[in-house]
């Protein structure tokens, strides 16, 4: 705990215990827990390496999970294929953004909803392109003629034509203008407050990532050394100068 402030005591809709995972013998999370309470934002902060990037491929089925629990929704999701896991309101958008870049954006959108009936994703559209007009406009283009900043928007609204419960970002400031960035975090939280969504970041750039959240954790070397409110971890000194710059 931050300040030893309690973490939010609204209902989790993902519970974290105790995980581990790794790549083969290399273990690279150590008893990860974490809680993401429903329609908050939680962020995961920490360097390269510490961990984050493993902790969202293990929650999203890409890798296995070798001891601990997660509980999506009161049901274990440990081990679960990535599919069933989009199914169940998982949504992950992975760092690097991996968009289609042959494809047309509304194609790659329209791929975003292979779970749900063709019907209901072409109805959807619309209403996700409401929060990107830059997409909007770029509609027609390839995917790989996108700036950075324009890919993110499109790998976060492929992600939500998913319509999921859980969104989960994976580095979402990671190669993209700082303009670009600012207005990509507001969207998130407006996102957030609009459509009762719940999401959880892992970032290394911590002043945009507190800024938007409502809890904080901080991962080195596969283990949590820190969690809190984020408005109280954006005051602790320890982060500031980690990862602030103070």
């Amino acid at each position: 705990m931050a300040n030893g402030v309690e973490p939010s005591s609204a209902p989790a809709l993902l519970s974290v215990d105790n995980l581990s995972a790794g790549y083969g013998k290399i273990r690279a999370l150590h008893g990860v827990s974490l809680r993401v309470p429903q329609a908050r934002i939680v962020c995961v902060l920490g360097a390269n390496g510490a961990g984050k990037t493993t902790l969202m491929r293990a929650l999203s089925g890409l890798l296995p999970v070798s001891d601990g629990q997660a509980i999506f929704d009161g049901q274990s999701i440990a081990n679960v294929p990535a599919e069933a896991l989009v199914r169940r309101g998982i949504a992950h958008v992975p760092q690097g953004r991996m968009v289609f870049a042959q494809l047309t954006v509304r194609d790659n959108l329209v791929l975003g909803g292979y779970t749900r009936p063709a019907a209901e994703v072409r109805d959807d559209i619309d209403r996700v392109l409401g929060y990107f007009p830059r997409l909007k406009e770029r509609i027609t283009s390839r995917a790989g003629t996108l700036s950075g900043g324009e890919q993110q928007m499109l790998a976060i609204a492929r992600g939500l034509l998913a319509k999921p419960r859980l969104l989960m970002l994976d580095e979402p400031s990671m190669g993209v203008a700082p303009i670009l960035k600012d207005a990509i975090f507001e969207t998130l939280r407006d996102i957030r407050d609009r459509e009762n969504l719940t999401l959880l970041i892992v970032e290394q750039d911590a002043d945009i990532a507190l800024d938007i959240s409502d809890e904080g954790y901080v991962i080195e070397t596969g283990r949590v050394v820190m969690q809190g409110p984020a408005s109280e971890l954006a005051g602790n000194e320890d982060i500031r100068r980690a990862y602030l710059g103070g």
